[in-house]
């Protein structure tokens, strides 16, 4: 009897090929991220249009390519892994779904597009299972990266950059004489704006320090180490260049980086730094065997669990279908609702308008502007705005107190405790400067009777409004007052006007209420 060698284990019944196998598993991840893509669409080109339009995100338009690659460097590895749906993971996505539905509601962007960019990796977790989503942890986790935030950072930034600037130039010997964010020099004046807050470095490094350290370390206090490395050197050398970019214009009697070319030498100086880093952090590179790297012959895959997959599959559709639908509910055109008019009784004597300034925000259901005398002028700015499907919103971060070509920039912004009117609150109180004239200036938000001057707050207090009464209506107030050289002149003026107008304030926004 003639025998054959045998040349390795018996091959499972339906058992793919090695690299077939080896690749199987990758594209059913692939493959398992597109169901909330397709179910949140409109989500989904929300983010893709804000990655076109801002220079700060377009890195988005890189991050599920990078995180496929990931996912496709792992699949020797997801070959060896049994894949079994995780049916507890429909609690996670249905508490993601129910944030994306809340987030709708009060049309808050960025936790919807959180709660979409976290299904992706709860949905490979669900239909997949607990092995296949634990061996790809990080590249899940990278998909995160793809939200546009971060624009809330730009206050903190522009300040600490003013700081550092201000700081070494006076250590150089330079005088300054500085105005909330803006300076002047003997050879000029500067002022630190949205583009020098540093926030695009930041992002970039962050996002580029978390992929290093993934793939260049393996112990969790080298990539801890190199992440941290990765948010702190930019700080830094965003002040330096800030300072670099002053001192060149200073230099050459304010001839050089005074213009657009002071932000190509501001990315120049950024990629030389980004540099540096990864190649100091290349030095304690970890060449270890990673998973990617395990050998894709270890043994034959078993065949696919159709049934299981399928089963998951549809649980997970079901889940992810029911938030859009109860969206589209909610979201149906509400019936002719009356025009809101704005009447203040104030017993507060009128006076001259003495400034045209006006906040850059969205065009208001109503308005009113009112100019008070006395003492001191004050001036009272109400935006009224209906809560309607695709109206202009109240709370938006594309708010701001001072318009791009206005006379008057915004030199300061801060929260502020205040005592009016029998109230005790919080108020973001603005320094706003220009062309030797200064105001300053105090917001908050009305939403059904409250009142606060959190974005977050007045979100929520619009969606117990919006939930309980299908009524978000809410209005922007602010109030502000011109000053020379000292603000408590202004705030002592604005405290007595809001102790004798509060009340008829807050009757007059009653008043818009929804029959």
């Amino acid at each position: 009897m003639n025998t054959v060698p045998s040349t390795g284990p018996a091959a499972a019944p339906g058992a793919a090929p090695g690299p077939v196998a080896a690749a199987r598993n990758a594209l059913l991840v692939a493959l398992v991220m597109l169901l909330p893509l397709l179910v949140f669409h409109k989500t989904a080109l929300s983010v893709a249009e804000i990655w076109e339009r801002s220079e700060t995100f377009a890195h988005g338009f890189l991050i599920l390519p990078l995180s496929l690659w990931l996912v496709w460097r792992q699949r020797a590895v997801l070959q060896q892994l049994p894949l079994q749906p995780c049916w507890p993971a429909m609690l996670l996505l249905a508490g993601c779904g129910a944030a994306w539905l809340l987030a709708d509601l009060a049309d808050v962007g960025i936790v919807r597009q959180y709660a979409l960019a976290a299904m992706l990796p709860l949905t490979v977790l669900a239909v997949l299972g607990r092995r296949v989503a634990g061996a790809l942890l990080f590249p899940l986790a990278f998909i995160l990266f793809a939200v546009p935030v971060g624009e809330s950072l730009i206050p903190p930034l522009i300040d600490l950059t003013a700081n550092f600037t201000i700081d070494a130039l006076r250590l150089t010997g330079i005088p300054v004489l500085r105005d909330g964010n803006s300076f002047s020099i003997p050879s000029g004046n500067w002022s630190v704006v949205d583009a020098c807050s540093g926030l695009r470095y930041l992002i970039s490094s962050i996002t580029l320090g978390c992929l290093f350290a993934y793939l260049s370390y393996r112990t969790m206090w080298r990539r801890v180490a190199f992440v941290l490395a990765s948010i702190v050197v930019p700080l830094l050398a965003n002040g330096v260049r800030a300072y670099m970019i002053v001192m060149m214009g200073h230099l050459s009697d304010m001839t050089v980086a005074v213009g657009v070319d002071h932000l190509i030498y501001g990315w120049v100086f950024f990629g030389i730094v980004m540099l540096l880093l990864f190649w100091v952090g290349s030095f304690w590179r970890e060449d270890g065997p990673a998973g990617a790297e395990a050998p894709a012959s270890a043994g034959p895959l078993q065949p696919l669990p159709w049934r299981a997959l399928a089963g998951g599959a549809a649980a997970v559709l079901a889940v992810l279908l029911v938030w859009p639908a109860l969206a589209a509910r909610a979201d149906q055109p509400a019936p002719l609702l009356p025009q809101a008019r704005l009447v203040l009784d104030s017993p507060t004597a009128p006076g001259q308008r003495f400034t045209a300034w006006q906040p850059d925000y969205a065009p208001a259901s109503s308005a009113l502007r009112q100019y008070f005398g006395g003492s001191h002028p004050v001036g009272l700015t109400v935006l009224f705005y209906r809560d309607v499907p695709g109206g202009p919103k109240l709370v938006s971060t594309s708010n701001r107190f001072s318009p791009g070509k206005s006379e008057f920039r915004e030199n300061s912004a801060d929260l502020r405790d205040e005592h009016f009117g029998g109230r005790h609150m919080a108020v973001r109180e603005a320094m706003l400067g220009g062309e030797g004239r200064r105001l300053l200036v105090w917001q908050w938000y009305w939403v059904n009777g409250s009142m606060t001057s959190s974005n977050y707050v007045g979100k929520l207090l619009q969606i117990k409004g919006k939930l309980l009464s299908g009524n978000g209506d809410g209005a922007a107030v602010m109030v502000f007052s011109p000053y020379d050289e000292d603000p408590a002149v202004a705030r002592a003026a604005m405290r007595a006007f809001l102790d004798s107008n509060l009340v008829p304030l807050d009757q007059a926004l009653a008043r818009t209420r929804r029959p």
